[in-house]
């Protein structure tokens, strides 16, 4: 849903209410954790945030806060919505002079001793159609730590489609503004 102005808490709390019992857009929910499907844009963003275990800690506490998404131009609302199956919270953009509301729900939590991570699904009021993973992964044999990206996505909105060059520049800015976020967050 795109606004001329940023959307107000009432608003944003009444458009996650609306979207909170609709279907997915997509029918392979859960696809990130295995072989995405056909007919979608599949991107894989792979980043080394550094080494050891506190760092691992501070990047799974930053996912666990939404933080990969603190980009300025892009965010989680509302901010505080634990990570859990089933949540559903919308992403707020400000690009090309608009705001947009793009409503997600958790598909899935990976919750394991070297790795956190989590799948978002895309709800009616989405401009794209797909699912998006977020993990952060310690490998215990260099101690490295690893931010994953990866989505598989279709436009869904109409002005999207028409606008779809632009649209794949945002995906990956995206893309590159939440790595960048998460080497902050293990400084």
């Amino acid at each position: 849903m795109f606004f001329l102005k940023e959307p107000s808490d009432f608003t944003i709390s009444r458009f996650i209410a609306d979207q909170q019992d609709r279907p997915f857009t997509y029918s392979a929910v859960g696809a990130t954790s295995e072989t995405p499907p056909h007919g979608f844009v599949v991107d894989h963003n792979r980043i080394q945030l550094g080494r050891g275990l506190p760092l691992y800690e501070r990047a799974v506490s930053g996912l666990k806060r939404w933080q990969q998404f603190d980009l300025g131009w892009v965010s989680i609302v509302p901010g505080n919505i634990p990570i859990e199956i089933g949540m559903t919270v919308a992403v707020k953009a400000r690009a090309f002079g608009t705001w947009s509301l793009n409503a997600t729900r958790i598909v899935y939590v990976v919750n394991e001793t070297e790795c956190f991570g989590f799948a978002y699904g895309t709800l009616p009021d989405h401009v794209e159609c797909g699912e998006e993973r977020f993990m952060v992964e310690f490998n215990d044999a260099d101690e490295s730590v690893w931010y994953d990206i990866i989505a598989f996505s279709k436009p869904q909105h109409p002005l999207v489609k028409m606008t779809y060059p632009l649209a794949r520049m945002l995906q990956k800015r995206f893309a590159r503004d939440s790595m960048a976020r998460m080497k902050t967050l293990v400084i």
